[in-house]
């Protein structure tokens, strides 16, 4: 491959026309001046590849009927989100690989700043404004094509940089340098024994989205990710129900260091999907958990979390609506532990230009309510992610699903198949006025600080240039709350941490 090819590759990339984030779904192919062509649009890497000879039109066109509809499902596909995992595979068709081996590259950088920092454990950075280039890049192989076994393997590496200020934070779920996220095998029997059902089997490390995602995803704003070792059992009829099963341990991420995992941490569950009406569709699971890997026993936690989700998916001119009521028994340490989330969603999406979609939103979950007695009421969010309805995370990200009241709403627009904007606003109270205010360290065991923790506005864009490369970029103010101003609370605080914060980000996303 000459110089200029290569150049001229990176260009289309770059540079070719906006389209849906979602694969593209190509028309018949015709034939013009002798030359074969599509009636719609073709993607501009891939006929690049033809027009310089890189790859000949009978490639060319087996690598576009893998296209959108028909693409090489693969073994992660029914562990992650499609949208997670699906793109045109440049390099595995740049480097003539058979439809049997799949390969892919994904890269994001992104610029993240915030001042006026809360955590008390930045309380040595007096206050700095903290701003951090984070960098994230995954590996994906695999052999074994549309067969019912294969093998899957992903790296992650994930790095944090201008990140050494005295404050600036840092931990596990920024940095994870070098490292297995995924590697197993798997089995897929599409038709058992005549009946029509479709089961897989994953056996090794990999990652998960459930449901909708609140206690167990792969996260994707976050720069690392959860991941697990272990089995994981799925039996479904065509897309009308899925019952999956598993039984995990939890890894544990370090920083520089190779990932493990302990036997004395332990997560099994259940889930069933039915989509039997597409207007009550209903979610029901028991997820079990005993982590005892931590040497304090006061934070050995023992866990039978279950409940159910109705909910009815948006579509242009319709109501939708969710609702998820999850339920946590057990222990913390030596205390009994009650706990439990409540969620409602209520949206229209507009069948208008831009197709506007507004959504009302509230979030209940519970807290302590006495600080050393025999009662722990702090929900646990297990593995679940926030970043689709809370906040960005990453090194922001100040509320999480623990002892917390939130009422909210958001507006979405498309103005052209690829750009997305968003604009939210949520207002944010503790649960309990003595428990901690989620991960931040922060507590006052009086209850005298309150539990008004404030507001905030989040503006949001996401333009998706294709499947392949988007653009992502945000701004959040959050106006904090009268909490912040007890003497208690200030004096947890780095200098100035009452005072409103601004995070602002901005990402390229490359995948080929």
């Amino acid at each position: 491959m000459s110089k200029r090819n290569c150049a001229l590759l990176c260009a289309a990339l770059f540079l070719a026309g906006a389209g849906s984030v979602n694969a593209i779904e190509y028309g018949e192919v015709v034939q013009k001046d002798g030359k074969w062509t599509f009636k719609n649009t073709e993607d501009p890497v891939f006929k690049l590849m033809r027009d310089t000879g890189w790859i000949t039109n009978e490639r060319y066109f087996q690598v576009l009927e893998r296209t959108g509809q028909n693409w090489i499902e693969p073994a992660d596909a029914l562990l992650n989100r499609r949208r997670q995992i699906e793109w045109n595979r440049y390099l595995k068709t740049g480097l003539h690989l058979p439809d049997w081996i799949d390969l892919g590259l994904e890269q994001r950088t992104r610029f993240e700043s915030y001042d006026h920092p809360w955590r008390s454990s930045q309380a040595i950075g007096n206050g700095r404004t903290d701003a951090q280039i984070l960098m994230r890049s995954r590996l994906r192989f695999e052999l074994g094509g549309n067969g019912p076994l294969r093998f899957f393997f992903e790296g992650q590496d994930a790095r944090a940089f201008l990140n050494g200020s005295p404050g600036a934070f840092r931990d596990n779920t920024t940095v994870n340098e070098f490292d297995i996220l995924q590697v197993f095998g798997s089995l897929t029997i599409k038709n058992v024994m005549g009946t029509g059902l479709r089961t897989d089997f994953h056996f090794g490390r990999m990652t998960m989205d459930v449901g909708n995602r609140r206690l167990i995803g792969r996260n994707d704003f976050r720069n690392t990710t959860n991941s697990f070792d272990g089995f994981d059992w799925q039996i479904s009829q065509d897309k009308t129900w899925r019952l999956r099963a598993f039984i995990l341990e939890p890894v544990i991420r370090d920083e520089e260091r190779l990932d493990t995992q302990s036997n004395k941490s332990i997560f099994w569950g259940t889930y069933f999907e039915s989509k039997h009406f597409p207007w009550f569709q209903i979610d029901a699971y028991y997820l079990g958990l005993n982590d005892r890997h931590v040497a304090n026993a006061a934070n050995h936690r023992t866990y039978s979390t279950f409940g159910g989700r109705l909910f009815k998916d948006p579509k242009p001119g319709k109501p939708e609506y969710e609702i998820e009521t999850t339920w946590q028994i057990g222990t913390r340490g030596v205390t009994d532990h009650f706990a439990y989330l409540q969620h409602l969603g209520l949206g229209y999406m507009f069948n208008l230009p831009w197709t506007p979609r507004v959504i009302f939103q509230y979030d209940y979950a519970s807290g302590d309510r006495q600080p050393g007695d025999s009662q722990d009421g702090s929900f646990d969010t297990l593995f679940g992610s926030r970043n689709f309805e809370y906040t960005r995370t990453s090194i922001w990200g100040p509320f999480s699903r623990t002892n917390l009241i939130s009422p909210g709403w958001r507006v979405i627009v498309t103005p052209t198949p690829g750009l997305t904007l968003e604009v939210k606003h949520r207002v944010w109270y503790l649960a309990q006025s003595k428990d901690f205010f989620g991960s931040s360290g922060l507590r006052d065991p009086t209850g005298n600080a309150g539990t008004s923790l404030g507001q905030d506005v989040e503006l949001r864009a996401l333009w998706a240039i294709n499947a392949n490369l988007d653009f992502e970029a945000g701004y959040d103010h959050w106006f904090k709350g009268s909490y912040f101003d007890s003497p208690v609370i200030l004096a947890q605080m780095p200098t100035g941490g009452n005072k409103d914060s601004d995070y602002f980000y901005a990402s390229v996303r490359v995948r080929i």
